[in-house]
């Protein structure tokens, strides 16, 4: 790969806004609840795997069917985590969900100079 194309040459476009979520006027509160948690799952297996490195040898073996069955168990131990109340970051995104039916979300441009 030729790294001159990977140098920025022109300035960096503005992060684009969330899209309108009002695809999701017609989801029960009960599966909103669960995407939320979902979410939570998914930054909790990260966070719980980066903690596994952390920690030293544990005397498991190596192979590559152990390493499946470890990832399977901290995946489903964040998932459990996370519908257990995890860390309560699902109910702010539940809450965000919840709010951006009832009001329109307008978005403002931070910098004016771009």
């Amino acid at each position: 790969m030729d790294i001159a194309k990977l140098i920025l040459t022109e300035p960096v476009s503005p992060p684009s806004p969330l899209k309108d979520l009002s695809e999701l006027d017609g989801v029960s509160e009960e599966r909103k609840k669960q995407v939320a948690k979902d979410f939570e799952s998914v930054l909790l297996n990260k966070l719980l795997d980066e903690m596994k490195n952390t920690i030293g040898d544990w005397g498991f073996e190596k192979d590559e069917a152990s390493r499946q069955v470890q990832g399977i168990f901290w995946l489903y131990l964040a998932r459990d985590i996370a519908n257990n109340g995890g860390f309560g970051l699902w109910k702010d995104i539940y809450q965000f969900l919840t709010n951006s039916e009832q009001t329109s979300t307008t978005t403002e441009v931070l910098d004016k100079n771009v």
